[in-house]
């Protein structure tokens, strides 16, 4: 039994005992569903990030509202040429799933305001304000189910369109929004509405993916987000709907799963992710290229070996990798982002198993590479090697070592250092992997 799965037992154990006392009722005990939906999402190990809104008409990636300083008016009227006529929900899954991926995140609505979804709480959405006047999340879901994808939503707790959302340090640049008008308890049951219609029209949901807490760290007294009874109205709508939050901190209660920004957890090469890893299921995100949106002129796209060795990497900390593409405005899936996909799917339909379901291997990562273990198979992931000997700081016994593609025997000998390796060959390739069976 791996970790996760004891960590559900107990918690599902714990769920079950706990007596419904009066401090009790303020603790979130997850359900057996939810408990369930996580060790799912911990196996996953992979999935697709899509961010997609009017800001593709502009080219110039999602912060473009933000960042322009241009009146959210003149900003709106791009909804009225967005006509997305190469959208097909069927070739976006088929492509995703190919890739390995075994989930979709959509940004439902991102900090622009726009809502890509049919939502009755708001005409400024992809059926009303557009002349495409179709639902593309309605269509994305159902495509979904079809070919056993899950589907994530991603969701914006701040808005620099909407006047009642009181404004933090970012939208401070957008132009035509009336500061007397903010009016958090109006915009809170706005949210609320929507992620209702969300969580009851367009079938299971896997996760709500909330962005935007950051928005007011800096303010004197601190925002009350009201996070907790959001977070209940969400495991009471959908129980084994799981819930993350990018906001760059410790996972608050309520949530079911820890995300990290363009970093693996531990490390904060970006910046943005200093917090403590919890034992939560882990997620990282990163981008393909540059932006999340659609830029015209970021055309920098991670090489596929990057790609693979991230999503190992990813692995070998215990964390599943989320790997964002930012569609054209037209609706098509970039032609290389479709290239890496397709290349990330070859691998992993050879390798995926030393990946999928995985746990953290026993060596923290290397110079020369990652490990990820399954029960006792330790899987040696090799990028970089410069000689045909490999020393393991181990201290499991390692009865046989073999290479993992085509079963050939590796040599090994225990020494006062751990396990050393001796392949033929320097390792060539993205990912050279070795099995060990270990006891």
């Amino acid at each position: 039994m791996n970790n996760i799965s004891r960590y559900i037992k107990v918690m599902a154990l714990a769920a079950i005992m706990l007596m419904p006392t009066a401090a009790q009722a303020q603790e979130y005990v997850p359900t057996p569903e939810n408990l369930k939906a996580r060790e799912q999402f911990a196996n996953d190990r992979f999935g697709i990030f899509i961010h997609w809104g009017i800001y593709s008409m502009f080219a110039q990636g999602e912060w473009y509202l933000q960042n322009a300083t241009i009146d959210k008016n003149e900003y709106a009227k791009a909804a009225d040429a967005f006509y997305p006529h190469r959208f097909d929900a069927k070739e976006w899954v088929s492509a995703i799933k190919a890739s390995g991926a075994k989930y979709i995140c959509f940004t439902s609505r991102h900090h622009d305001s726009f809502s890509m979804w049919d939502t009755e709480q708001s005409e400024y959405n992809i059926v009303d304000a557009t002349p495409f006047k179709r639902d593309v999340l309605k269509e994305l879901a159902d495509e979904c189910q079809r070919q056993g994808i899950r589907l994530h939503l991603y969701y914006s707790h701040i808005d620099w369109s909407r006047d009642e959302y009181p404004r933090g340090r970012t939208g401070l640049n957008v132009i035509g929004r009336d500061k007397n008008k903010e009016n958090w308890p109006v915009y809170y049951d706005f949210m609320n509405k929507q992620l209702t219609e969300l969580l009851t029209n367009y079938g299971p949901i896997g996760a709500i993916w909330f962005d935007g807490l950051w928005d007011h760290d800096g303010d004197a007294t601190p925002f009350d987000w009201q996070l907790e009874e959001q977070y209940a109205m969400i495991h009471k709508l959908q129980p084994s709907c799981l819930i993350g939050n990018n906001h760059h901190m410790e996972p608050f209660p309520g949530e079911d799963i820890q995300i990290f920004e363009r970093d693996l957890p531990g490390e904060n090469k970006a910046g943005l992710s200093g917090q403590n890893v919890s034992r939560l299921p882990l997620e990282t995100c990163q981008t393909m290229n540059g932006m999340w949106g659609y830029k015209l002129i970021d055309q920098e796209y991670k090489s596929l070996e990057t790609l693979i060795q991230f999503l190992v990497s990813t692995a070998g900390k215990g964390a599943n990798l989320l790997m964002n593409i930012g569609p054209q405005p037209n609706g098509q899936l970039p032609a290389t982002a479709m290239e890496r996909l397709k290349g990330m799917g070859e691998w992993m339909s050879a390798n995926g198993e030393t990946v999928y379901g995985t746990t953290a291997g026993d060596i923290p990562a290397q110079e020369w590479g990652v490990t990820t273990r399954k029960g006792n198979r330790l899987f040696v992931h090799i990028f970089n090697l410069d000689s045909n000997e490999l020393i393991l700081p181990l201290t499991c016994k390692v009865k046989k070592a073999f290479t993992y593609t085509d079963k050939q025997p590796v040599k090994f000998k225990k020494t006062k250092e751990g396990v050393k390796l001796t392949v033929g060959d320097i390792p060539e390739g993205p990912d050279y992997i070795i099995e060990l069976i270990t006891k």
